[in-house]
């Protein structure tokens, strides 16, 4: 075995979102190739030869003023990816129904068993957006259902949509990374539904499905809202998270304009699912 020595930085930061999904893109960007979520930030990892001590300096989020973020610094002789992942990714049970874990985590006794290995990609149920989509999906009606997984992340949510009786699946994301896991989590979870794609809304040209999911943020929901509906049959859902409470009426807005009308909306510690229908 190679002995590869890794820079290790620990950010701890307030708000946790969407800070982490901007910084591990831009680490990601300039080099850092491993990152593990945490409950107070993000550890994020390069290996020694492709680092130098200036290499935050064109971090923007870091400069930004916008999030209060701290870290520490450390070098690591050899990292055992398994290691990080169990002592930072717990299993977690929605609603009593739905369980979300790791491979390495024991079986629960849940109607639904969703095992990620989510490596860079974010959705591990742990956020409150994830959370919440999945309080969605377990309430709705997807039997045979076509679904659309926009921004899928780890792909948990259109594994749920499946598992759940859902009929062809599209799982789509911008980030390389989001892609490739997607694609492991689909084979892990032994769906046969679910196609996963790497790109933007472009893709759903002359698309149609009954249900789009879009875990994103505000404002490529506000951007991208005009080109879900017109993907969207007649009488389907669209359900939508990635944003905050104040946030709610500005979506509302754009989607009323675009021929919805608001379901229901559940909120978390300030974020907010909602669900809207034509």
């Amino acid at each position: 075995m190679s002995n590869t020595k890794y820079i290790g930085y620990y950010f701890k930061f307030s708000p946790i979102q969407p800070a982490s999904e901007i910084l591990i893109a831009e680490l990601g960007y300039i080099g850092f190739e491993s990152f593990v979520e945490t409950e107070e930030g993000v550890n994020a990892y390069i290996q020694k030869e492709e680092w130098n001590k200036d290499i935050l300096e064109e971090v923007y989020v870091l400069s930004s003023g916008e999030f209060d973020i701290q870290y520490t610094i450390e070098e690591i002789e050899q990292i055992n990816w398994n290691t990080e992942w169990e002592k930072n990714f717990n299993p977690i049970v929605v609603d009593g129904i739905c369980s979300v874990r790791a491979p390495f985590h024991e079986k629960p006794n849940t109607e639904y068993d969703i095992v990620i290995e989510p490596k860079m990609s974010f959705g591990t149920g742990h956020h409150e957006t994830t959370h919440m989509m999945i309080q969605h999906l377990l309430k709705a009606d997807l039997n045979n259902k076509t679904v659309l997984d926009m921004g899928c992340g780890t792909g948990i949510l259109a594994i749920l949509a499946e598992m759940r009786g859902a009929g062809p699946t599209d799982a789509i994301d911008i980030d390389n990374w989001c892609y490739l896991n997607t694609v492991e989590n689909v084979e892990r979870n032994d769906c046969k539904k679910i196609t996963a794609f790497e790109g933007d809304a472009s893709l759903l040209k002359e698309k149609r499905y009954d249900v789009i999911i879009a875990n994103i943020n505000r404002n490529i929901l506000l951007n991208d809202i005009q080109t879900y509906v017109q993907s969207l049959n007649n009488k389907g859902t669209l359900f939508v998270s990635g944003f905050y409470k104040e946030d709610l009426d500005m979506i509302t807005k754009e989607c009323k304009k675009n021929g919805l009308k608001i379901i229901e909306h559940i909120s978390r510690n300030n974020w907010v699912a909602a669900s809207y229908t034509l």
